[in-house]
């Protein structure tokens, strides 16, 4: 029965893919059926071709990758991922519409990506994990230089969000002086924040915690009371344990590893200035003996082990855990379902010390995550940035009265109802987002001012003033997570140890996977004692030997010869 499935599954997957690339590509001289294009249709798709806001004269429909989220991304009503807000906005401005050859979520969708990638059939524009996929891409030939596209088709504010992140945003899919790649932008977010239930701190005459030690108090109290039930489970923790330099994510460790000068899995320089691999420090050391302590006591659910993603979820959804790590919007997911199972739940996010001297240290995060790409012989690579200028500058800046794009700003939409599943934004879009909000807040900043995003969660904050206890969960979700959540990471006493490569090198490709694996294993070994913590020098000397050591040196030339 499951070698059936397999293959049912696999049929379905390659059905869905014949559909990705059409036998002949679009002629640019043609109309939407083929017929040629009068001079001022002419005129009309030359301006559409090289500027960021040309209508195109007749419908261009391209094929898509869908990359989508759970519950219809949250989308209202009938929306579709071919017909919502954005699909509607963008063929009402550029005359172009999304036809998804698939439509898949998480890490399914690089699965069935991969499939369509080694089938030869792939859709005119996707999206792709990491630079490393775009370097094969273009080796192959599969996708397009989109560094014309970019200089004629994204908008000045555009090209000015990306400046922001400096040169490091293009570097890794600038190959042989081409733009291959159009970045997803990675907002600087900040460091992790410990949610606790207040609600259980009220009851039990407990303060706010300054650091791990009141943290380690605090839960404890939640342990010994039951305030979960008899089942109550400790600091809920993802095996993953600490982010890379990606997204900030939930349910990980970063601030305690921090705690004790620590930054796992980042290339930073240590205390005399040289490059070093975070993950192979003494400092971790001290740090997973103190994590294994606390998973001795349950202060780490110590259950962590078995748990997958939906899991923790579950835990906190289901009020048997108070307590997880996790990002300003943690209020969206998994908050307001939390909040919705649990009228009285009251969560609230509290910024710990890492350092004797009240400062929190954190590390940056890779400028950039995922990358946009176009087919090889698609005649419209410049939808993309089209694309781009319109949702992200056009849109929120200049029609900020568009009232159904605000509606799904208040909905609290997913992002992956866009076609293309990105974000492009400023380096500090946060705090900017946050002194807005809070000036108008004031009345210190004109709500007409304001660009269309910040004004839709300006709208939703008020909302939660003046009426919290009948305010809707999504005006909870925007006021805690924009204004709550935001406060707290606008604070002087946060220090950033910058990352200094997101790249690959040679000797990683061959050998990073397993030193990851490596290194993954001998933490939680550590954590959970399987382990003596004085195995950690054992696995030091193991990475080393497995390709470490060369891949330092290399990490060296590339920073040296940047």
């Amino acid at each position: 029965m499951k070698l059936f499935t397999r293959l049912l599954t696999l049929t379905c997957i390659f059905l869905i893919l014949s559909g990705c690339s059409r036998l002949q590509d679009d002629s640019p001289g043609q109309d939407s059926e083929g017929g040629s294009l009068s001079s001022e249709e002419e005129r009309l798709l030359q301006i559409a071709k090289t500027t960021p806001e040309g209508k195109y004269p007749s419908l261009v429909t391209y094929t898509l990758a869908k990359m989508t989220g759970a519950n219809n991304s949250n989308m209202p009503g009938e929306d579709t991922y071919e017909d919502n807000a954005y699909t509607r906005y963008l063929r009402e401005h550029l005359n172009i519409q999304n036809e998804n050859v698939f439509e898949e979520k998480d890490d399914q969708y690089y699965i069935t990506l991969d499939m369509a990638i080694s089938s030869g059939r792939i859709p005119d524009v996707m999206v792709v994990e990491d630079a490393e996929t775009v370097a094969e891409l273009a080796e192959k030939g599969i996708i397009q230089d989109l560094t014309e596209s970019y200089e004629n088709c994204a908008s000045q504010v555009i090209k000015d969000i990306y400046d922001s992140y400096g040169e490091a945003i293009f570097e890794p899919v600038t190959i042989d002086g081409k733009l291959m790649a159009i970045p997803e932008t990675n907002i600087s977010e900040g460091p992790s924040l410990i949610w606790l239930r207040k609600d259980w701190m009220e009851s039990l005459g407990l303060e706010a915690p300054r650091d791990l030690s009141d943290l380690e108090y605090i839960v404890g109290q939640f342990l010994e009371h039951h305030m979960g039930g008899q089942d109550t489970v400790g600091i809920v923790c993802d095996t993953t344990l600490c982010g890379e330099t990606g997204y900030s994510s939930q349910y990980q460790l970063d601030i305690i590893f921090a705690s004790f000068g620590a930054f796992p899995k980042q290339w930073i320089r240590d205390g005399e200035g040289k490059v070093c691999y975070g993950s192979v420090q003494p400092q971790v050391k001290d740090a997973l003996s103190y994590i294994h302590g606390l998973y001795e006591k349950g202060i780490l659910d110590q259950d962590f082990l078995l748990r997958t993603n939906i899991n923790l979820i579950d835990l906190v959804v289901s009020g048997k855990c108070g307590a997880f790590f996790g990002p300003w919007w943690a209020p969206n997911n998994p908050l307001m379902d939390a909040m919705e199972a649990d009228g009285n739940a009251d969560w609230e996010p509290y910024l710990l010390a890492t350092d004797p001297d009240g400062t929190t240290c954190y590390h940056s995060q890779n400028p950039s995550y995922k990358y946009v790409v176009v087919r090889s012989g698609f005649a419209y690579p410049e939808v993309v940035c089209k694309m781009i200028s319109i949702l992200f500058d056009y849109s929120r800046y200049q029609d900020v009265d568009n009232e159904e794009l605000a509606a799904y700003y208040a909905l609290n939409v997913d992002p992956t109802a866009r076609p293309i599943a990105i974000n492009v934004d400023y380096n500090t879009a946060l705090e900017k987002c946050y002194d807005m909000i809070q000036g108008a807040l004031e009345g210190q900043v004109e709500v007409t001012d304001m660009p269309l995003l910040e004004r839709a969660y300006y709208r939703a904050c008020q909302a939660y003033l003046e009426d919290p206890g009948s305010a809707s969960l999504e005006e909870w979700a925007a006021y805690e997570s924009r204004i709550v959540a935001c406060r707290l990471l606008t604070q002087e006493n946060i220090v950033r140890v910058d990352s200094l490569f997101f790249g690959e090198t040679e000797t990683m490709r061959g050998s990073w996977w397993k030193l990851r694996e490596l290194e993954n294993q001998a933490y939680l070994k550590i954590i959970s004692g399987e382990e003596d913590i004085s195995y950690f020098d054992t696995f030091v000397e193991e990475w080393k030997a497995g390709g470490g050591e060369q891949i330092l040196r290399e990490v060296e030339e590339k920073l040296d010869g940047r």
